[in-house]
């Protein structure tokens, strides 16, 4: 196992600039999601860890060793591509043994350590056929093992799950978390798909537009995002984000938009710019001190997801099934104060602001 580090790194194609000064420290073990929208810098950052880009600035370190400059080969990881990029002419077996017969190891030994990678990724029935004649999600595994079988200090995977269905994504997800938990190496896996990420991961380093906005456990993240980023980025349905302004009256300060006025028990100034956040879940229909519009019912299933406008724009709110609500209609509602975000509509980072409960 390694620990793995980005001080003060920075990689610039041309005039762009993919990732601006990245601090992020992973510990040993652990299994690490870097998490972000196309273009915000993951996986350059992951190519930069495998020796595949080199940094502008900055060290990057893998254990107690800066691998700048340190060839791919020579940085004991091992990488997993969304594309798997398998060898079509080999046996599942061949591919696996791969890496071993680069290095020069025998067949002995070769074959020894195949089939024990095979064994642990369920792969011992189907080593003599050809990639052609796997599932997507078998060719994953066989991917995986390639990897595995180097024994390496750190897995780095590349969206390896993308071209996966709905199902067989939900599968390989188990089989990862399940594999991370045997071997106990570090994973370092970039990913657009804050599910993958919220299931997986001891810790989440959410990215946008080469920034590092916040980094850690996935239910930290969730509950508390550091700026309007990460807030409107992380959940889904996403929250909902309500500018407004903090202003004065005879009873203290409250926040205030269209048909809102929530009563800020603590922090805020008069006159400030302030967006809140509210979680679909949040918000309860049907009875409350405001009135929302409902514009469109979504019956999932498991729950229903009713638009409606609130104070004078678009939110999405979590019901439960059995819950009748006409498209059309004025409903009352309420939100949770004690789970109000609340952000600096000009800057985006977070606020300390605390809402008391309307008055009943």
């Amino acid at each position: 196992m390694a620990d793995v580090s980005f001080q003060k790194v920075r990689k610039a194609f041309g005039s762009a600039v993919a990732v601006k000064s990245l601090d992020l420290a992973i510990g040993s073990g652990e299994f690490v999601s870097l998490l972000g929208p196309s273009g915000c810098g993951k996986t350059t950052t992951l190519r930069m860890l495998a020796g595949l880009e080199f940094p502008t600035e900055g060290e990057i370190r893998i254990g107690d060793r800066v691998v700048n400059a340190v060839p791919p080969g020579q940085r004991d990881i091992a990488m997993v591509f969304q594309s798997y990029a398998l060898y079509p002419h080999m046996s599942v077996g061949e591919n696996i043994a791969y890496p071993l017969k680069k290095r020069g190891v025998g067949r002995a030994e070769r074959d020894a350590k195949v089939a024990s990678v095979a064994a642990t990724l369920q792969l011992g029935a189907l080593l003599d056929r050809k990639p052609r004649q796997l599932s997507g999600g078998q060719q994953q595994r066989v991917a995986l093992g390639r990897a595995l079988v180097r024994d390496p200090k750190v897995f780095l995977l590349d969206e390896p799950l993308s071209n996966l269905d709905a199902k067989l994504r939900a599968h390989m997800r188990a089989e990862l978390i399940e594999l991370h938990r045997k071997l106990g190496k570090t994973f370092i896996y970039v990913t657009h798909d804050q599910l993958e990420a919220m299931t997986m991961s001891d810790r989440i380093a959410v990215m946008h537009e080469g920034d590092l906005q916040q980094f850690g456990a996935p239910m930290q993240v969730y509950e508390k995002p550091a700026n309007l980023f990460v807030a409107g980025f992380i959940g889904s349905p996403a929250m909902n984000l309500l500018p407004g302004m903090i202003e004065s009256s005879g009873s203290g300060l409250a926040f205030v938009r269209q048909g809102l006025r929530l009563a800020v028990g603590a922090g805020g100034q008069a006159g400030q710019k302030v967006t809140i956040g509210v979680r679909p879940e949040d918000i309860a229909l049907g009875s409350g001190p405001f009135v929302a519009t409902v514009r469109i019912v979504e019956p999932t299933g498991h729950e229903t997801i009713v638009m409606a406008d609130i104070g004078g724009q678009s939110a999405i709110v979590r019901v439960q099934p059995d819950t009748a609500h006409v498209v059309g209609s004025e409903t009352p509602f309420a939100v949770r104060t004690s789970r109000l975000h609340a952000f600096d509509s000009v800057t985006g980072a977070r606020l300390d602001l605390a809402f008391a409960p309307p008055a009943s």
